[in-house]
């Protein structure tokens, strides 16, 4: 048995496909579009559960409702489960109506009852029951009530066969009946009413005799027969919603008072400031910094550990610094800021969890217009605080190519996890007590460059209209504790994975590169060694933001592009190999770095911020753009922008320090 899982945004399906399905699922793409795909097996039964995009009609108004339409009409399907948010009947009610015509048994999960119940919201199910004419259970998929009883429905087959009642007025459903004559479908109802609404995905089902039906409707009504349908489906709506639901309208729910606060005209990008900031600070500030410190003490104890063993062992020299200076220090300096992260990954978290991002993004989308983006863009920037990847991949739901090219070219501009070691290093060491000040900067350096950015590319590369942002604003919720948990330890184990695997084997070539020449002689002197020769190479570049020529400041910039958090990795293992100590953190008072100044430092962090990201999130770029000639372009746009910006940042930063 087959069943599609459908609903609203917002509407607890993905909460409700969790718990139906607990850990029998599978995600993947769906067949030719980079829309993720939930598919799972419903817990004690064998029936497969197709978990379908949030969406609020069967209309090709965006990809996840053509992607819908299209799986519910050409698949075999067995049954829907429609979950309808219990607070909102009105607005989800206009997605069933639809779903009804299909001809398909139909289940209605009337979610959320229990806010419903708060807000003083009362619903007759008897009487919605018979005006639906199919079975409806009430639950709240966040507490778990009736779930079981969902799936005893669905396993017993206990549930009404619908019989889909006519909604529309007598010359339509006349117009409805001629058209199914004319056709064959599996759907015949859903098919005619689509061919009235002249949907560009049916175009392929229309006939002469067909458009001759239409054509006679359309001059009956005399305007937009798409319109005419949604508006009798508001009708019958309407209709049930006076019959079956009463509301204590007056009431102000906890939600509206928040709103009135984190909304304010004047007061919502102040709170919002406030609150990036507050998140910033305590990730990358005095509380973030102890958990670095205290965490690379015992990962210095573990390496000056590992070294006595090893050579108690009789290992060999290069055997010994390939495991403790190469292997150890470079994952170890990574290692050092997982704290960190966990402390960004949670607020970020907490912050989703609670409905307040949705918020932002719809407040900052007339913001956002004024530089040719949307709403829609702050979603991507905002995953991004996690990973580039997921976030430039988040960017497929932008319609309008333009704004969504722009998106995901200026997303790697937000500070991401793998940028927080290079921006706690360096602020820590060359900004000290204002270390939370100086990283939380960036982020909004990092806001006002995108913004300035956005405003170019629309007025001078890309001309276009912007995409109207649509958002349902969700009630507030208490953070799903269980939720944040498993979404940070997610983060976390996906972090550890890339120190364990990319970090550790580029640490591995870094250190060889050290530790060679172009002779293969082992143990030579830094300066002539093989990574140093690419260094000095690429020295020039970096000079005009650094005020000298580096080349191990140049060869671990590039690295970024493996990885960001590479840039430390390899400072760690250069500091600690040119200075033949295992204290790999130590890396401004080794000799190759002892240059930099607070001057440099900022410059080298804004450089890093805003280069190419990894080869993790070029290889996002490259799928979602669709070439890599605009690949490319976007390459050289962030890497170019990074280089001006440093260099601008440097001469200002040096210009202070001489003067003061």
């Amino acid at each position: 048995m087959r069943i599609a899982l459908i609903g609203n945004q917002n509407s607890g399906k993905t909460t409700l496909f969790n718990l139906l399905t607990g850990g029998n699922q599978k995600i993947g793409n769906w067949p030719g579009v980079t829309i993720e795909r939930k598919v799972g097996i419903i817990r004690g039964t064998g029936f497969e559960l197709v978990d379908l995009p949030g969406i609020y009609s069967l209309s090709p108004y965006s990809i996840e409702e053509e992607l819908s339409t299209k799986f519910l009409f050409e698949e075999p399907i067995d049954l829907i489960l429609n979950i309808i948010d219990s607070t909102s009947i009105e607005r989800s009610l206009y997605l069933t109506t639809q779903l009804l015509e299909l001809g398909i048994p139909m289940i209605i999960a009337l979610n959320m009852s229990d806010i419903a119940d708060k807000r003083g919201i009362s619903i007759d199910l008897k009487t919605l029951e018979n005006r639906m004419d199919t079975t409806i259970i009430s639950i709240s998929a966040l507490k778990k009530t009736n779930v079981f009883n969902l799936i005893q429905y669905i396993k017993m087959g206990d549930y009404r066969k619908n019989y889909y009642q006519h909604v529309y007025d007598h010359e339509m459903e006349n117009g409805i009946t001629e058209l199914i004559k004319k056709t064959e479908s599996k759907h015949p109802r859903f098919l005619a009413v689509k061919l009235i609404e002249d949907d560009p995905l049916f175009k392929s089902y229309q006939t002469e005799e067909t458009n001759k039906i239409v054509e006679n409707l359309s001059s009956k009504y005399l305007r937009d027969m798409e319109q005419v349908i949604a508006d009798e489906r508001y009708r019958y709506i309407e209709n049930i919603r006076d019959e079956a639901v009463t509301a204590k309208l007056d009431q102000m729910t906890w939600t509206d008072k928040l709103d009135n606060i984190f909304l304010h005209r004047v007061f919502a990008i102040p709170i919002f400031m406030i609150i990036m900031f507050s998140v910033y600070y305590l990730a990358a500030g005095p509380v973030g910094a102890l958990t670095v410190e205290w965490v690379g003490h015992y990962m210095n104890l573990f390496s000056d550990w590992m070294r006595g063993l090893l050579v108690d062992f009789g290992a060999s020299p290069w055997s010994v610094s390939l495991v403790v200076d190469g292997m150890i220090a470079g994952v170890g300096a990574i290692l050092n800021f997982l704290p960190q992260l966990v402390i960004l990954f949670t607020l970020i978290s907490l912050l989703e969890t609670t409905g307040y991002m949705s918020r932002i993004a719809f407040f900052l989308d007339r913001v956002f217009q004024k530089v040719g983006l949307s709403g829609k863009s702050l979603i991507p920037f905002i995953i991004g605080s996690g990973c580039s990847v997921p976030a430039i991949m988040s960017a497929r739901t932008i319609n309008d190519e333009t704004e969504k090219r722009m998106t995901i070219m200026l997303t790697p501009f937000i500070p991401c996890s793998a940028k927080l070691p290079i921006i706690t290093l360096f602020a820590g060491y060359f900004f000290q007590g204002n270390s939370g000040w100086v990283s939380a900067s960036l982020y909004f350096f990092a806001i006002f460059i995108i913004f300035i950015a956005a405003f170019i590319m629309k007025k001078y590369w890309f001309k276009g209209k912007t995409s109207s942002f649509i958002l349902e604003l969700p009630d507030y919720k208490v953070p799903n504790v269980k939720f944040i948990i498993f979404d940070v330890f997610d983060k976390v184990k996906a972090f550890i994975q890339q120190a364990g695997s990319i970090i550790l084997l580029a640490s591995i070539v870094v250190w060889f590169l050290i530790s060679f020449s172009w002779t293969l002689s082992y143990g030579v002197d830094p300066e002539i060694s093989i990574l140093a020769t690419f260094g000095k190479i690429l020295g020039w570049i970096f000079y005009p933001m650094l005020g000298t020529y580096s080349w191990a400041a140049s060869v671990s910039a590039i690295q970024g592009l493996v990885a960001k958090e590479q840039i430390v990795a390899s400072m760690a293992i250069i500091a600690g190999y040119s200075d033949q100590t295992s204290q790999g953190l130590l890396i401004f008072g080794s000799s190759v770095f002892s240059f930099f100044t607070p001057a440099s430092a900022y410059a080298f962090m804004v450089f890093n911020l805003f280069s190419a990201p990894c080869f993790g999130s070029i290889g996002a770029m490259h799928k979602e753009l669709g070439t890599t000639k605009k690949m490319w372009q976007a390459v050289l746009f962030q890497t170019g922008t990074a280089w001006v910006l440093a260099v601008i940042v440097y001469q200002i930063g040096h210009l202070i320090e001489v003067i003061l």
